[in-house]
């Protein structure tokens, strides 16, 4: 008989879905760099491999022999967590907010990876709001489908989506799109390619994220491993001080 998509979830927050083990989903890219210190404070930091670009690994074993960690792209964090592959995770707000998922809980801001979504239009034309309101549907190039229909329908605007997983400022210039909604640190990409931000949806950083099933089913080593976290981060920002 199959199991269940809920049984396997199930399954996997209590462990015995692979090992036992505790499995921690982080980022690769800027994010997992970004986070390596922090990692360091938690004493789970993770196997030099794992940091690294020549290992074709994917698990990694960490200072914690109960802890072991899985890199993966940072839109999938977010789905191994919540289908109980991994119980806890780091991902961008940004991935929580387009993908919502209930099973989620987020309960710490960690301060790492800061930027923003927003909207971003060709430099020579003009920004009127008031021509915004006068819209009934716009095409929009972005990775964040969900994000750019609920900006724009708040609006009153159809937003017809060019979904795209990269180069997202390639499509103003050759007639895919009006318009385009990313993520912004600096800038400078959209300036390089003829463009301007116009409007932010929202502020991103780096949560930490759990499974609500392995909150309930292991909530010894859950707190265990929140506590953890909240303790780097409070060392992190004395050092700084």
């Amino acid at each position: 008989m199959n199991q269940s998509l809920s049984d396997r979830q199930t399954a996997n927050a209590l462990g015995s879905g692979h090992d036992g083990q505790m499995v921690l989903a982080l980022p690769k890219g800027r994010i997992l760099k970004a986070v390596t210190p922090l990692m360091a404070g938690t004493g789970m930091a993770p196997s030099a491999d794992c940091l690294g670009d020549s290992s074709r690994k994917l698990r990694f074993s960490t200072e914690d022999p109960g802890v072991d960690i899985v890199r993966v792209r940072s839109f999938d964090v977010a789905t191994f967590v919540a289908a109980g592959g991994a119980q806890v995770g780091i991902c961008g707000s940004d991935v929580l907010m387009e993908f919502d998922y209930p099973e989620i809980y987020a309960p710490l801001d960690l301060g790492i990876g800061a930027c923003r979504i927003a909207v971003a239009q060709p430099a020579h034309l003009p920004h009127d709001p008031q021509e915004w309101a006068r819209w009934s549907e716009v095409r929009v190039a972005t990775k964040y489908p969900a994000i750019t229909r609920r900006f724009f329908a708040a609006r009153g605007i159809n937003a017809t989506i060019v979904h795209l997983h990269g180069a997202m400022e390639l499509a103003p210039m050759l007639g895919l799109s009006r318009l385009i909604v990313d993520l912004v640190d600096t800038g400078s990409t959209l300036r390089a390619n003829g463009l301007k931000e116009v409007e932010t949806i929202a502020q991103v950083s780096s949560r930490l994220i759990i499974n609500r099933t392995a909150l309930k089913t292991r909530p010894d080593q859950i707190d265990g491993i929140l506590s953890r976290f909240r303790n780097a981060l409070a060392g992190t920002t004395t050092a700084a001080e």
